[in-house]
């Protein structure tokens, strides 16, 4: 099947009037030029690479909607998949963390987090989106290292960052703004958010313990099973270096221009969220990632807590660097798949698995259509893709 007339996204550079042949699951053919009699004629439409989300905060959101209102967990699942291909995800993995004593505490407690994960690998066959599983692990929780550990060795877990949310340091190094965040959506006193943000600050010293053996049993427990390792708020020089010594090669999020350009000095990939590049400000004060990417060291762009945030990011921040649409789409395409390993996936060329969008630039852009495997996910109605000829969905058994 052709798709005829796209501007075609490629790795380096876009064809502006380009056309791309699809056998079965794969890509078979790019040509720069229109194919006449097409099953596909886009009209000029952007053709893109499937998204590639290596963090997403939005399931916990999607099982329950409202603080204490649960959904069964297939609706959940199917309302997250459903989200996240009409924003053109074809791969995402739903980042979950495992600490009981967080805001969310009730979602995130062990039995509650693993029957999520557990649940969201069994029904991968049954999801449209090729759906993987982001354990964020809290380093000032030790009780945690079981569970993961537990999910790591029955091949659950396909990504772990290292997170510290300690009010003082990385996200929250700002105590100030902190409070001050705290005064305005939970209505307290400035005495009382300082009194919440001390107590918290306490808790986690108190059960923190031997933070160096909890690092370093998990760093190894990821290291047997090559499961990637992802730092996360990076705020300084020497948390960078400490994250690579464990075995990162992704730093998620850092709050500094510093921690970027310290990761990159080191050789890991940074990674920001697709929110703050589009409105150009981080809601916590920190680094804006569309400051990093302008000055080259933006290397990931994630959904955050917003997928259909990603295509408007990737056009905010094209015209930012000299390799134009191409060198943001790689964002959310090629550079993450190269860094979790997913060797079919992130890009438009011969062999590799046809997972695509279909998207106009129109205003903030537009999603029109998802493919994955070459088989229509998502379409808005505008294409006929109903002429495609359905495949199978992999589940990643070709990475």
């Amino acid at each position: 099947m052709w798709l005829s007339d796209f501007r075609v996204v490629l790795p380096e550079t876009v064809l502006p009037q380009g056309s791309v042949r699809l056998e079965g699951a794969r890509i078979a053919e790019v040509t720069d030029r229109p194919v006449p009699g097409a099953a596909i004629d886009g009209r000029g439409l952007l053709l893109m690479p499937g998204f590639i989300d290596m963090h997403g905060d939005m399931i916990e959101r999607e099982l329950e909607p409202r603080p204490n209102v649960p959904m069964p967990l297939e609706l959940g699942l199917r309302d997250l998949d459903r989200r996240l291909k009409v924003a053109g995800v074809t791969t995402g993995y739903a980042a979950v963390s495992f600490n009981p004593r967080s805001a969310y505490g009730h979602l995130r407690s062990h039995e509650n987090s693993k029957r999520i994960l557990r649940g969201l690998k069994a029904m991968r066959g049954a999801l449209k989106v090729d759906h993987r599983v982001h354990a964020r692990f809290e380093i000032g929780f030790p009780e945690a290292l079981d569970v993961v550990n537990e999910l790591i060795a029955e091949g659950t877990v396909d990504l772990v960052s290292l997170t510290d949310h300690t009010p003082g340091q990385g996200q929250y190094r700002d105590l100030e703004r902190l409070a001050a965040q705290q005064m305005k959506t939970k209505g307290l006193t400035e005495a009382e958010a300082q009194a919440a943000i001390a107590e918290k600050i306490e808790a986690r010293r108190a059960s923190a313990g031997d933070v160096g053996a909890t690092l370093a049993a998990i760093s190894a427990s990821c290291a047997a099973q090559d499961i990637a390792l992802a730092s996360h708020d990076d705020d300084t020089i020497e948390k960078v270096a400490l994250m690579q010594s464990l075995g990162a090669r992704i730093s998620e999020f850092p709050v500094t221009l510093e921690a970027a350009e310290a990761a990159r000095a080191r050789g890991l990939l940074t990674a920001m969220g697709a929110p703050n590049a589009l409105r150009g400000e981080s809601y916590s004060g920190n680094l804006s990632a569309r400051a990093a990417y302008a000055a080259g060291l933006l290397d990931m762009l994630a959904a955050d807590y917003h997928p259909s945030a990603i295509l408007p990011a990737l056009l905010a921040l094209a015209p930012l660097r000299p390799g134009g649409l191409a060198e943001a789409t790689r964002l959310a395409t090629r550079t993450p798949a190269r860094a979790l390993h997913l060797t079919d996936w992130g890009e438009i060329a011969p062999g590799k698995l046809a997972d695509l969008v279909i998207a106009d630039d129109q205003g903030v852009g537009h999603v029109r259509a998802t493919l994955r495997a070459g088989q229509p996910i998502y379409s808005d109605g505008s294409l006929p893709l109903g002429q495609a000829v359905p495949t199978p969905l992999p589940q990643g058994e070709m990475q």
